[in-house]
């Protein structure tokens, strides 16, 4: 681990009143944070609430932003590290994994439901079911392709 990634740990720059955290945000709670299994820089990864496949993780941004769009440079090279490492991570644990969804939903008509950044990790096996639909799956009448 370098000094910017940590296990389980206090963070700082916490999102708070003061420090232009959301006070209604979920994900901009300091126990949403505590439930973190590893941070890098400015985000941390945490289990989605509804999970789609085993192992499925958030990657958030500790500062409030609406999206992935209004995140700064550094924040998406500290995500795309992030995601890197859990991908290595569940693959060193889980040798049933064959594949990965990454993605970020921007906006309600995408089906954003907590407006803060955040991309989901979403780790796929063969066993999955129907394999091969991808991201493009998610309106029904584009899926054959």
């Amino acid at each position: 681990m370098t000094d910017r990634e940590t296990e389980k740990g206090p963070q700082e720059g916490r999102p708070d009143e003061a420090s232009g955290g959301e006070r209604d945000c979920p994900f901009c709670r300091a126990a949403l944070h505590a439930q973190a299994i590893l941070r890098h820089g400015a985000v941390f990864a945490i289990p989605d609430a509804h999970p789609v496949s085993q192992g499925h993780l958030l990657v958030v941004l500790v500062r409030h932003a609406r999206d992935f769009f209004s995140m700064t440079a550094e924040e998406h090279r500290d995500a795309n590290e992030l995601l890197a490492m859990l991908r290595d991570r569940a693959l060193r644990e889980d040798p049933e994994i064959t594949g990965f969804n990454v993605g970020s939903n921007c906006g309600e008509s995408a089906g954003q439901k907590v407006p803060h950044a955040h991309i989901h990790f979403i780790p796929r096996r063969g066993s999955d079911g129907e394999p091969g639909r991808g991201v493009k799956g998610v309106i029904r009448n584009k899926m054959a392709y």
